[in-house]
């Protein structure tokens, strides 16, 4: 009974002592595991850190190109309504010469009459014999 009982105490010994080593076991290969998590962990700290500084180039090279696009179209813009502004400008002038022609030159039915006297006696000046340019001959 005692050999029988000390052989069932050695096999539990030995048992306990293979669940030791299971464990044991284990353990290393959770801290190997752990060992290996952390350095992964940094590996993925860096790329995110990579990733981001490169995120952040394109958005900074996207906003650069946005405000060069912007600028260009208001430059074009610009221009176009200095050109619309020149354009008005020349026809308002031209408004106000034909307007201030108008109100500086008078002519009424004397002076129409005169004119025409004048323009008669300077065809007549200019050819005396009455040889006149026919008409479509210069």
């Amino acid at each position: 009974m005692f050999r029988s009982r000390t052989v069932s105490i050695q096999n539990a010994l030995e048992e306990a002592r293979k669940t030791s080593q299971e464990a044991k076991r284990r353990l290393s290969n959770i801290e190997a595991r752990l060992s290996k998590l952390d350095v992964e962990i940094g590996e993925m700290r860096w790329a995110a850190e990579q990733e981001a500084a490169a995120e952040e180039i394109r958005i900074k090279a996207a906003a650069e190109e946005d405000a060069r696009k912007i600028v260009e179209s208001a430059e074009q813009e610009i221009m176009a309504a200095a050109k619309l502004a020149r354009r008005e400008l020349k026809a308002y002038a031209a408004d106000l010469a034909v307007s201030l022609a108008k109100k500086q030159i008078r002519v009424d039915a004397g002076t129409d009459q005169g004119l025409m006297r004048s323009f008669t006696e300077q065809l007549s000046a200019n050819y005396p014999d009455g040889d006149r340019p026919k008409a479509g001959k210069g």
